[in-house]
């Protein structure tokens, strides 16, 4: 669910916050992701991300979230980031650097870049668990 952005007021946010918020990419699911990860902001806000993985590079990045524009707007941008690196370049990008390129957020919003990339490093974290322990993920399907 991401249609609360279209709602949001953006005065004083840059325009590739506001263009990523009302235009997310990569809005979605994948089924059987090779990983996977969910946060919870401090605002209520749920985040979900899925990866496919081919030969160590991020094939296919998927997000979804009940937050507002800000975290839209990161989620979407982590996921470009993200999308094509190998598993080591993703596992480099920060908070910091998100914050940067969006050209930067509101104090109170901080935390959306900050739990984007978390969620970007959890689904990495599920994928290589999972690689290095593949008998775990028959698991995960049966539950």
């Amino acid at each position: 669910m991401v249609d609360e952005p279209q709602k949001q007021d953006f005065t004083g946010f840059s325009q590739t916050v506001i263009d990523h918020a009302r235009n997310p990419r990569n809005v979605g699911t994948i089924p059987n992701p090779d990983g996977y990860a969910s946060a919870v902001g401090s605002c209520g806000d749920i985040m979900e991300m899925w990866l496919r993985i081919k030969g160590d590079r991020i094939q296919n990045i998927a997000f979804s979230t009940t937050g507002c524009g800000p975290t839209v707007a990161a989620l979407s941008f982590v996921t470009e980031l993200a999308k094509g690196k190998t598993i080591a370049e993703a596992r480099v990008i920060t908070p910091e650097y998100v914050l940067d390129a969006l050209g930067g957020l509101p104090e109170e919003n901080i935390e959306c870049a900050v739990l984007s990339v978390a969620v970007l490093r959890g689904a990495v974290g599920d994928y290589l668990a999972f690689k290095n322990q593949p008998w775990k993920r028959m698991y995960r399907q049966q539950g």
